[in-house]
């Protein structure tokens, strides 16, 4: 069954999450200030204090064209382990982008349509997202125009083209179109993009238009309560509860929707998984990062929030998981990390791609460069328990399907696929830009 809600952790926290910060005052930020760029519902819905929200009719009726989704052992790479552990995985490559993103997408187009708004504006990198939001708004009758990480751009000419069909506009980023654009442009010529400056190109179009919004994939409250379909369906459908459950995380979306459900259950004392994030060794903002406020974009447009951030100047080398390639991290996770409530690790994309390659050839399922790392940790849990003989009850979240990543597997493929090593003096570089 569908959920006919979504769940919000946040009133079963321990403590509550510090606020968005207005960058001049350094006060908390109101309705009045994200006016601009959301609509009331969903600026409501960030800073919600109910436990469960109400998923309206017309945004079940969309979610019924791919949902519920499946929750699948993987049999076959178990065998291939020779592990005693159960593995299973929620799969979120059936919808009509091909990820999980379409679960937040069309929330936010249903919410923005309602209110009068005509176009909505948004970042992606991957293009997972961007395709989301594209087929979001031909649902819902409404111009969407995009902003693509360049180095994604030139790597998934089929993403691209996959928002073109669905309706969008699609530029590289960053762009000359915009301010923000045109100022990185003129320092560097070259510039691979970030999730950071594509932010900064869609926030600033968006709050010059008084019927343009911007929507966003990930990092706020709102997104990853909307993608907690997936934990609560996962809940209805395990047979038996997971003792470790693993997913990727860039911003935060799919790591928060496949765990915040079983968190609720392990803070009512039902159950007690170990929960790990993973993170790309090139982009390490758990484990590498420092807890602050800082923008969520480059250009500096977006409130301060407190999360674990890499500074919003840092532009990641050009790994093909895209999707991951953010300067920061979810507030409402960076919090709950502070808090001790799930681990964090990193790992380099040679071994995601190795682990996606054998995932496909045991389970027959391309994974998308973002979920090979969560396989890549699953795998070398499944192997500890190998060593150790525990059978333990893995859980992980397949976000997407890798149809449109086939050029960077042939590199792996090939060879010429390259780990990056981030050195520290880029990290501490970047972090002299955080706000004082």
């Amino acid at each position: 069954m569908i959920p006919n809600h979504w769940y919000n952790i946040v009133p079963d926290l321990p403590a509550p999450p510090p606020p968005p910060l207005h960058p001049a005052t350094r006060e908390p930020v109101g309705p009045d200030d994200l006016a601009p760029l959301f609509p009331m519902e969903l600026i409501a819905q960030e800073v919600s204090t109910e436990r469960f929200v109400a998923i309206p009719q017309e945004v079940l009726d969309v979610y019924r064209l791919w949902r519920p989704t499946p929750l699948l052992r993987a049999r076959r790479l178990e065998k291939s382990l020779g592990t005693p552990a159960r593995i299973y995985y929620k799969y979120e490559g059936g919808s009509p982008a091909g990820s999980h993103k379409p679960n937040t997408a069309v929330p936010q187009a249903y919410y923005n349509a309602r209110e009068g708004v005509r176009k909505l504006t948004t970042e992606t990198g991957a293009g997972q997202w961007g395709s989301s939001l594209a087929f979001a708004c031909a649902q819902f009758g409404l111009e969407c125009e995009v902003w693509m990480v360049r180095a994604s751009y030139d790597q998934k000419p089929y993403r691209r083209s996959l928002m073109q069909v669905y309706g969008a506009t699609v530029h590289a980023s960053p762009s000359p179109v915009t301010s923000s654009g045109a100022k990185i442009l003129a320092d560097d010529p070259g510039s691979t993009g970030s999730l950071g400056i594509a932010i900064s190109e869609a926030v600033e179009v968006a709050a010059a238009g008084d019927d343009v919004r911007y929507a966003l994939g990930s990092v706020l409250n709102h997104v990853l309560m909307h993608q907690t379909v997936i934990g609560e369906e996962a809940l209805q459908q395990l047979e038996e509860m997971p003792d470790v459950i693993i997913g990727c995380t860039g911003g935060g979306s799919n790591f928060g929707g496949l765990v915040f459900p079983f968190l609720r259950e392990k803070l009512a004392g039902k159950i007690n998984p170990t929960i790990r994030a993973v993170e790309p060794d090139a982009c390490p903002s758990f484990t590498r990062g420092v807890y602050a406020y800082d923008f969520g974009d480059t250009a500096g447009f977006t409130p301060l929030l407190k999360m674990h951030t890499l500074g919003h100047d840092f532009v990641p080398d050009p790994i093909h998981a895209g999707g991951l390639r953010y300067h920061g991290m979810s507030p409402l996770l960076s919090h709950m990390y502070e808090l001790g409530m799930f681990e964090a690790v990193s790992r380099s994309q040679s071994e995601c791609f190795e682990a996606g390659v054998r995932f496909a050839r045991t389970e027959g399922i391309v994974p998308a460069p973002e979920p090979t790392h969560a396989l890549a940790e699953t795998i070398a849990e499944a192997l500890r328990c190998k060593e150790t003989g525990e059978a333990k009850v893995i859980l992980t979240a397949l976000c997407g399907h890798g149809h449109f990543d086939l050029a960077a597997y042939d590199r792996y493929l090939s060879g010429a696929m390259e780990d990056f090593s981030l050195p520290q003096e880029r990290i501490d570089e970047a972090l002299t830009g955080l706000p004082g």
